[in-house]
């Protein structure tokens, strides 16, 4: 096992990491930005170190600092968790020139399936269903007319690196599709440094469903279960349950057998994702593998009683995965929702400052992850998401009423948050029947979200 453990990254994910370390008794040290100085993980962690002034470019993509930190700190292993350099493959390069050991896949892995129009390619050479699209890079407009026209409208242009919903247009037609083409390059090149897209056809009313696998360093990989993930706002999730409500035993391990065949073709070492696209008739096609930790990773620690964090930093230090296939059995209906500091009413603008008041639920079956407090700042360089409310029930309507619970038990003073909207999805009848897919969030925004909340509020 690893002595000491330098975390690349903030908020949250990295609070869940040294707790992650505390139990398996070993050393954190936290890097933080100018503006996250006073931030819970700088606070929480054994040591920590300054890498930059506010912006990300400077402080947590700088990876000259992050390198140079964990050679003062001594450290002997990285941990990314997820976002930032999580999937750079130049950054995992340098870890292992440096003898720093990256937690997570090796840089082949991340090279094979982060740029997504190679996934594409690699999944269909061992048999995984993919979404009719272009083959490669789209590099002109006059080529993407072309694939648009063979894959018929609508299609989705997207940023072969990144994620989080950077980079991706959906056109409906020839006008559409020019000006999305350089919308979709012009937001990859800046969140990314790469402004590199594919096409694909874009499959209407689908639900994005994803399986958590783990694969170690001796030929052994399993997957967890999925997670359904399609209610989701510019292409950013919101909400993620398990199990999912439309999928059956049979499709269920169908996907999961699909997943591990997926990764073992590539020798995928670590714990991973690989994402589906489900349509009304039960057809599921690849989308893309996240080759790191997922924020929505507690739905499935929820489920199943494994600890993915501790498991993916045992695989790491080269340990063997303990855990047979036939020993994950997941139990109950979990369901979490992302607290967002972002007004909903107003584009989901962000809300930065101060936490004037702050109380988080608890209970049976409650689980928060979260970095803020009473009177922390939240900044406004970063993700907007402060807390994610993870919840169990016996099944998925326990479930429902207890997340219901749980946001109504969180008091949040000083900023605007997505909880009014959690409230009012988790009222809504076609929600309530797991009648949803990735345009419902659009739907019901459009449908009056304002008159759906008062009608939630009154009853």
């Amino acid at each position: 096992m690893f002595n000491r453990i330098l975390i690349a990254n903030r908020g949250e994910i990295a609070l869940r990491i040294i707790r992650a370390c505390r139990e398996l008794g070993v050393k954190s040290v936290a890097v933080h930005s100018e503006a996250d100085a006073n931030s819970l993980h700088v606070q929480m962690a054994d040591d920590a170190i300054c890498i930059g002034p506010a912006p990300a470019k400077d402080s947590y993509l700088k990876i000259a600092n992050i390198i140079s930190a964990a050679e003062v700190a001594d450290v002997d292993a990285i941990h990314p968790g997820y976002g930032f350099l999580s999937e750079n493959e130049h950054f995992v390069q340098i870890c292992e020139s440096c003898n720093i050991k990256f937690i997570g896949p090796t840089s082949e892995n991340i090279r094979k399936m982060g740029d997504k129009s190679m996934a594409r390619e690699t999944m269909k050479k061992c048999g995984v269903p993919t979404i009719p699209g272009s083959k490669a890079i789209v590099k002109t407009q006059e080529e993407a007319l072309k694939v648009a026209h063979e894959a018929g409208y609508p299609v989705l242009i997207k940023a072969t690196a990144g994620g989080g919903g950077k980079g991706m247009r959906i056109a409906h037609n020839d006008v559409s599709l020019a000006q999305s083409y350089l919308m979709a390059q012009s937001e990859a090149e800046r969140a990314f440094g790469n402004g590199n897209v594919y096409i694909e056809k874009y499959i209407e009313n689908a639900r994005h469903v994803e399986m958590q696998i783990l694969a170690d360093h001796y030929g052994h990989t399993i997957w967890l279960g999925e997670r359904d993930c399609s209610i989701q706002r510019r292409h950013q999730k919101l909400l993620e349950e398990t199990p999912c409500p439309v999928l059956t035993p049979d499709l269920r391990r169908r996907m999961g057998k699909t997943a591990v065949r997926a990764a073992e073709y590539i020798g995928y070492r670590s714990a991973g994702t690989i994402e589906f696209l489900l349509d009304s008739k039960g057809n599921y096609y690849f989308m893309e593998m996240n080759t790191r930790i997922q924020v929505e990773h507690p739905v499935t620690e929820m489920a199943t009683g494994i600890d993915i964090l501790k498991t993916q930093i045992r695989i790491a230090a080269g340990e063997k995965l303990t855990i047979e296939q036939k020993e994950v059995n997941p139990t109950g209906h979990v369901i979490e929702w992302r607290v967002n500091a972002e007004d909903p009413f107003n584009n989901f603008a962000p809300s930065p400052g101060r936490l004037e008041w702050l109380n988080f639920p608890g209970g049976p079956g409650v689980r928060v992850d979260s970095h803020v407090y009473t009177g922390y700042d939240i900044p406004p360089f970063y993700d907007s998401m402060i807390a994610k409310i993870i919840v169990r029930g016996d099944n998925r309507e326990d479930a429902m009423n207890r997340l219901a619970r749980a946001l109504g038990e969180t008091l949040i003073e000083g900023v605007k948050t997505t909880i009014p909207l959690g409230l009012a999805i988790l009222n809504d009848s076609q929600f309530r029947r797991g009648k949803y897919h990735t345009g419902f969030l659009d739907q019901f925004l459009k449908d009056g979200l304002g008159l759906k909340i008062a009608a939630h509020n009154n009853g």
